[in-house]
């Protein structure tokens, strides 16, 4: 599957899932790893939105389809992982 191919299919399954509760867990590097809970807001052609839930410092974080490709970044529903393996 070529790169291209897998970004696609990434945008795909995160289009079907606008307005639905996500977990997230991204790499920050250094050994920093953040979890939370939020809502996928917006779909664009090179990112997605996902705001936040009220007990997270931030209100919204953007994230690329390459960083659920290289898991930099996990999406799950219902513990249902979304993305790469899926």
């Amino acid at each position: 599957m070529s790169g291209t191919n897998a970004l696609d299919r990434i945008r795909e399954d995160l289009t079907g899932l606008v307005g639905q509760k996500v977990q997230i867990r991204a790499n920050k590097g250094r050994r920093r790893i953040m979890e939370a809970e939020g809502v996928i807001e917006g779909i664009y052609p090179n990112i997605f939105v996902i705001k936040l839930s009220e007990d997270h410092a931030l209100s919204r974080v953007t994230y690329s389809y390459a960083d659920v490709l290289t898991e930099t970044v996990e999406l799950r529903i219902d513990n249902k992982r979304i993305g790469v393996g899926a």
